[in-house]
């Protein structure tokens, strides 16, 4: 009798009981977590293959290619490619009919960029082709946007997310007293023009090119701005700033509860005043700044009509930032718990068409085997280890990696997969989804599984099993979604035996 359904079902099983040896334990606060510093992504480790998903041959969804897009003084935006960077192999259930394209891995290509910002730093006014979808790591930032013909201003805070669309001229300015600022965003590769992982154009100055207005002639900008052409020298530098510049009283107004008070290092000592990013020495760089944040203000009142620090007649009022931690999670049991946030929560995201996730399971602890029937999933390990499993098509193990603080992942759509904790504590994880829906995963073990739901004569025929067998070891599993570790014992003392699966011939 042909046994096809057996030795498809395999893999299911073995996702369960190869993962044996983890134990649950407590879960400190992860606000607490961050603070220690533990999650905080380092992409000198990853240039090295040290760490955060560098290295060939960790896994086919594990994302390698680092791109420094900016580095400085002041701060750093790296990104991590939404394909890994040898692109995806030709997979072995791409024989026989399957086309060797695998549309299903191209599926909603995203970016996952990294913005680390020094204290007292502005992220000099830009735009970019590609929508941002930001969320705040750790620190406090505020956020200047332009939305519907009009500047909006928000302070951020830890666990806020906020969206940015495509081709909004937006500039963020570090507000923590002695903290370094860490931002992950997800960047929409299909809106991205060129091989570059998007395109910024800068309104201040910025890496090597300075502002997009110094590519006019001068009588145009003179005429344009109804200036003169000293005033137009002294607005536009010679030398570019950089992107990120410093931001102190004295070059841009106090920041958000800012007092007069020295800053204070993340040591407890205070800290040196923190220097001008430039490409000249420091003589150069000292004076200039406030002289230009000054007449960057002056030129932007020209372009708009009206001061910016004056509040136009028209009130233009912007949705409030997401935060994940102010909130209840979507889902918690004795396990974990995980936040999904979609266009029904923050309507925003309609428009970039990306979710929103946060998973923390506790020690030993497994997010069931399932799949994403709507989206494509990116994630960013915040806090711990653990091991992510992914499924071929044909049902052959695709990848079984470990994954620590900084690693990056992607799931296709469709493909089943598994995430679990390692016994020596919390496996958090964060991440966008490629679609605003609600996701509503597809579970295939525990009391919610669709195979649960399809327990029947039909299923046990499929499968060849008696049915009264197959609902035994359907119905065992009582916990959903987030499960228990399996013990490291049976009763007795004795040590679980490995479970080996036998591999069925086909006829």
């Amino acid at each position: 009798m042909m046994r096809r359904g057996v030795a498809a079902m395999a893999p299911l099983l073995v996702l369960l009981l190869l993962l044996s040896g983890w134990s649950a334990m407590g879960t400190p606060r992860l606000r607490e977590r961050w603070e220690e510093g533990e999650g905080e992504w380092r992409p000198e480790e990853e240039a090295k293959g040290g760490g955060g998903g560098g290295g060939t041959g960790k896994g086919l969804f594990l994302l390698d290619k680092v791109e420094k897009v900016v580095e400085s003084e002041g701060g750093s935006v790296h990104v991590v490619r939404g394909l890994p960077a040898s692109g995806v192999p030709e997979a072995p259930w791409q024989h026989g009919g399957w086309s060797a394209g695998c549309g299903a891995c191209r599926e909603g290509l995203m970016h996952i960029g990294f913005i680390t910002m020094e204290p007292k730093t502005l992220f000099v006014p830009q735009y970019i082709d590609s929508n941002l979808i930001l969320f705040v790591q750790r620190g406090d930032v505020k956020v200047g946007w332009i939305h519907k013909g009009g500047l909006v201003e928000k302070q951020l805070k830890m666990g806020d997310v906020l969206q940015i669309d495509a081709g909004s001229t937006f500039y963020m300015v570090n507000t923590g007293k002695g903290q370094r600022l860490h931002i992950i965003c997800s960047i929409d590769a299909s809106d991205s023009a060129g091989f570059a992982p998007y395109q910024s154009f800068y309104l201040g100055g910025g890496g090597k090119r300075t502002s997009v207005l110094a590519g006019f002639e001068p009588k145009i900008l003179v005429t344009a701005l109804n200036t003169t052409f000293d005033e137009l020298e002294r607005i536009l530098p010679v030398k570019p700033l950089g992107p990120f510049v410093s931001y102190t009283t004295e070059s841009g107004g106090k920041e958000h509860g800012q007092g007069d008070k020295r800053d204070v290092g993340e040591n407890g000592r205070e800290s040196e005043p923190w220097r001008p990013v430039g490409r000249g020495n420091d003589d150069e760089r000292g004076s200039g700044q406030s002289t230009w944040t000054w007449s960057w203000r002056k030129l932007m009142s020209r372009f708009i009509g009206g001061e910016l620090n004056k509040k136009s007649d028209k009130t233009v009022r912007a949705p409030e930032p997401y935060n994940l931690f102010d909130h209840e999670p979507s889902f918690r049991n004795t396990y974990g718990w995980s936040i999904s946030v979609d266009k029904h929560d923050y309507h925003p995201l309609d428009h970039s068409d990306i979710g929103v996730y946060l998973v923390n399971l506790t020690a030993g602890s497994m997010m069931a085997p399932h799949v994403n029937p709507r989206a494509t999933e990116y994630g960013v390990v915040l806090a711990g280890e653990g091991v992510i499993q992914v499924v071929f098509p044909n049902g052959s193990l695709a990848m079984s990696a470990e994954a620590r603080a900084g690693d990056v992942f992607w799931i296709p759509r469709h493909f089943p997969f598994v995430q679990v904790a390692s016994r020596g504590g919390p496996f958090v994880f964060f991440g966008f989804t490629t679609s605003a829906r609600r996701n509503k995963p597809q579970f295939l073990t525990g009391p919610t599984s669709v195979l649960r739901m399809m327990l029947g004569p039909e299923l046990a025929a499929g499968l060849g099993v008696p049915e009264k067998e197959l609902k035994d070891v359907m119905e065992a599993q009582k916990v959903a979604v987030i499960e228990p570790p399996l013990p490291e014992k049976e009763k007795g003392g004795k040590e679980r035996e490995p479970f080996v699966m036998k591999q069925v011939a086909m006829e």
